[in-house]
């Protein structure tokens, strides 16, 4: 079983930076994926990032160029860097690792103002 901790999210105008911070715990030796999710109001939750163990990473489209997922393997934490936020990035941003099994954080609340 892995736990999940989500931290650093906030309020923030547009074109601001926030950086989000998971970590992990339990049996973290099993974790090969680890990812952020974001769910906006009244729309399905969507991939936004996620590292492989190898360090591979993928972004979705709409993040490319302004979002950086990191990890630090000392630290059993993976990292969100968000900058030039926009407004449609409001949204619970949830940390997802795939290992024995799936474990999903609490969630941490992006609030992007005009």
């Amino acid at each position: 079983q892995v736990q999940l901790v989500e931290s650093g999210g906030g309020l923030v105008q547009a074109g601001g930076s926030l950086r989000l911070s998971c970590a992990a715990s339990g049996s973290i030796f099993s974790i090969n994926l680890m990812a952020w999710y974001r769910q906006a109001p009244g729309k399905q939750r969507e991939l936004v990032a996620r590292i492989l163990s190898s360090g591979i990473t993928n972004y979705a489209d709409s993040v490319k160029g302004r979002f950086t997922i990191s990890r630090d393997n000392a630290k059993n934490t993976v990292y969100l860097q968000m900058n030039s936020l926009k407004p449609e990035d409001t949204a619970v941003y949830y940390c997802w690792a795939s290992g024995a099994s799936f474990s999903w954080g609490q969630g941490t609340q992006v609030t992007v103002s005009s």
